[in-house]
């Protein structure tokens, strides 16, 4: 690994540890250092999960590590299960024991006829050569294929919401949107928030949906096992802007068969058009000062791509650099951009509308309410922030984007 200024691609395990940290009545264990965990523990409890799955790590020193004990992580097993018999025990090796050839799953295997209630799921793929959103790809399909039962189809419509995880910035306020205008729109109910609000015994029950919703790309497994084991349709979208709101509820119902409550999703979005508007004037092409206006976005490529195909596509905001944050999702429009180049990128662009992690806008001295993505610099406590997605994401994008304008301006 080179040497990085800032935060560098984090693993494939610290994916799989956010993805399964925010699972109720489930533990973690992890067959490594304290200290791995430790670090985990603050990144999670700053993006707001707290009181989820039960989180642990075995600690291993160099005579577990030379001879390849395992007796540690048997009795932190035999420890969990007497503490706190969760339905389901996690077991993540870090990089050291999955390098060395530690096989967890074996352990497994012969440790399960001990603990009759307890579900031991192990997990691999933590090599130096996954990265964070491998992870939770890898994670989220390991989950789908293992935990759910045969279930029949909830006698009223339901959704499951598939890629909510704690990695992505403010998942809480965008799960919730999404919950609200489907329950408005179609009177869906969310059978599963995987995995950001969710339960051992909720992802039990997955293949009762109607249909899956696929947040982010890394969920497309498991919905694509989701719909051959259930028939469950899926659609991947996320729902930026007043039009794209509107156009992916229309997807929606062409996929369920549903028709949409047209009264609500029209005073939605008219309320939002009506708060907007105001706005409006200042994001017109051709006005003066259209370099305070410039927008250049930095993240997830999923989340970049929505928030420019509103800001340019609805408002026509001009197009500043853009970047996504990993090379396996790069694209011609939004390629990767590495620590060098985006810092390069910020730096050439001095005004102008820049939303990226709170590490970013820190480091140069830009808006901090402008951001996105992680890494994150602050505590945040409050799940009910505004949404970037929806409608109300439309309207939460539009007043953060004019009241910068203004401020340069």
């Amino acid at each position: 690994m080179g040497l990085h200024k800032f935060k560098p691609i984090p693993s494939g395990r610290m994916g799989m540890l956010w993805t399964l940290a925010s699972i109720r009545n489930a533990a973690l264990l992890e067959f490594g250092c304290m200290g791995h965990m430790h670090y985990g523990r603050v990144f999670l409890n700053r993006a707001g999960v707290v009181d989820a799955c039960k989180l642990y790590s075995t600690h291993i020193d160099e005579t577990d590590i030379a001879l390849g004990g395992t007796e540690r992580l048997s009795r932190a097993v035999a420890d969990i299960a007497c503490r706190d018999k969760p339905r389901v025990l996690f077991l993540l090796p870090s990089a050291v024991p999955e390098i060395i050839g530690t096989d967890i799953p074996a352990l497994c295997k012969e440790l399960q006829p001990d603990y009759p209630d307890m579900r031991l799921l192990p997990f691999r793929n933590v090599g130096f050569d996954i990265n964070q959103h491998r992870g939770i790809q890898e994670t989220l399909l390991h989950l789908v294929k293992t935990l759910p039962q045969n279930v029949p189809k909830t006698p009223l419509p339901t959704f499951n919401l598939i890629g909510s995880c704690a990695d992505l910035f403010r998942f809480q306020a965008d799960a919730g949107e999404i919950v609200r205008i489907l329950e408005g729109t179609f009177r869906l109910k969310p059978l599963c928030v995987l995995t950001s609000d969710t339960s051992v015994e909720q992802i039990e029950q997955l293949g009762g949906a109607h249909v899956n919703l696929v947040f982010r790309r890394e969920g497309v497994p498991a919905a694509e096992q989701l719909q051959q084991r259930f028939g469950t349709p899926y659609l991947l979208a996320r729902p930026y802007g007043i039009q794209g709101t509107c156009e992916w509820i229309e997807q929606l119902a062409q996929i369920t068969g549903i028709m949409p409550d047209r009264s609500y999703v029209n005073g939605q979005r008219d309320e939002a058009q009506r708060l907007i508007s105001p706005a409006r004037p200042l994001f017109r092409p051709g006005r003066n000062q259209s370099e305070n206006r410039r927008l250049s976005v930095g993240g997830h490529a999923d989340v970049v791509r929505g928030i420019l195909s509103f800001a340019c596509g609805e408002l026509s905001l001009p197009q500043g650099r853009c970047w996504c944050d990993s090379p396996a999702m790069a694209a011609e429009d939004i390629p990767y951009f590495t620590e060098e180049q985006w810092t390069q990128a910020v730096q050439g662009q001095e005004k102008g509308l820049l939303m990226a992690s709170g590490e970013v806008l820190a480091w140069a001295g830009r808006n901090e309410e402008l951001q996105i993505a992680n890494p994150d610099i602050k505590l945040r406590l409050n799940p009910y922030e505004p949404p970037f997605v929806g409608f109300r994401g439309a309207i939460h994008l539009a007043s953060l984007w004019v009241n910068e304008a203004l401020r340069q301006q």
